[in-house]
Formats: structure tokens, sequence, C-alpha cells
């Protein structure tokens, strides 16, 4: 993941403002969930070429082999999908604890505007 220092050195910094900062344990913590990512990526990589081998072979053993691959490739996306999904809570988070000290009182400590939608019943 090439880059990905630089993206961290400008969260790291805040951008050069003093109220955006990020605190680096939140940078460490991003840059541990990536790193989990990855290799789980790299693993579906290597299980997606051996589903394939053991496709074109035809052989019914590895045909039957499949079956666990599959299913542990499925498990590896799932866990892709929670640590992204962590990773957007943690991120969003760390944006609504950065923006309390917000002057323009854009946003509150929930995440929301401050804007409601009246409903009529």
């Amino acid at each position: 993941m090439e880059g990905d220092s630089d993206t961290f050195s400008v969260l790291g910094n805040g951008g050069g403002g003093g109220g955006g900062q990020i605190d680096s344990k939140v940078v460490q913590t991003f840059q541990k969930s990536f790193v989990q990512v990855q290799n789980i990526l790299d693993q579906n990589r290597l299980l997606i070429n051996e589903i394939n081998q053991n496709h074109e072979s035809k052989m019914p053993h590895n045909l039957t082999r499949n079956v666990g691959l599959i299913r542990e490739l499925n498990n590896n996306i799932r866990r892709v999908v929670e640590l992204y999904g962590d990773l957007s809570s943690s991120f969003a988070k760390s944006m609504d604890a950065s923006s309390e000290g917000d002057s323009s009182g854009a946003a509150k400590s929930d995440g929301k505007t401050g804007l409601k939608k009246n409903r009529h019943a």
C-alpha cells in the first residue's frame, strides 16, 4: 500500500491545523487495521489461486477441497467487511471528537448537525 505513510502523516499532523489533529493512537489503530486487511487480502489471493487450480484439475478430491476453501474465502471477506466497518466507525468518532472543539457549532458530539426533519403524523 504505497503512499500510506504520507496519508497517515497528514492525518497525524492534522493537516497543519491545531483543532483537526488526530491522536497518534488513532493513526496506529488505522495502520494496524489496514495491515490486517492487507494480510487477509493476500491470503484470499492464495486461496483463489488454489481454488482455480483445483477446479481446473477436475479431480474429485480437489473439487471437494474447494468447498472448504470457498468457506474460508467467504469468512475472510466477512472479516474484511467487519474491519472496514470498524475503521469507518473509529474514523467517524475521531472526527466527531476533533470537531467538538470547533467554534462553528456545525457538528454535535453525536455526529449530527442539529438539523431535524419534522415528521407529520
